[in-house]
């Protein structure tokens, strides 16, 4: 039995991988790992990813400082997904907010999922810090 690296992205094979506080049980990312960022993550006890738009490794926290401390790490039953149960250190998300999942889609709108306006999203957590300063 072994993970299942079934998604390509860029001729990189990645499993989906879901940052969650170990806590509160609140999502706060989702990422990509490749092989190698599964290994530096269990190696390390700090999770790794690979960024698909960078196509490369990257230990979250490394530039801005909010480590993710893995407490736990669950497999999906297709074996191509996991949870990672973290402590977070500072904002998850590169926009300054402790998730990135900070805004809500108001579905009480009339919207065009294609063409989003400002008033169909509302922000529901507050920035920790500010992005500009950090990342």
């Amino acid at each position: 039995m072994e993970i299942n690296f079934r998604h390509e992205i860029n001729g990189v094979k990645v499993i989906t991988a879901i940052a969650q506080d170990a806590d509160t049980n609140q999502i706060l990312m989702l990422a990509n790992m490749n092989k190698e960022a599964l290994i530096k993550t269990i190696e390390t006890g700090k999770a790794h990813y690979w960024s698909t738009s960078r196509n490369q490794l990257w230990l979250k926290g490394e530039s801005s400082g909010h480590f993710q401390e893995v407490q736990e790490i669950l497999v999906d039953c297709d074996m191509d997904a996991i949870i990672l149960k973290i402590r977070q250190e500072g904002a998850a998300c590169h926009e300054g907010y402790y998730s990135c999942f900070f805004r809500k889609l108001n579905t009480d709108n009339d919207i065009n999922i294609e063409d989003l306006k400002e008033e169909d999203l509302e922000v529901i957590l507050e920035r920790l810090v500010n992005p500009d300063d950090v990342y």
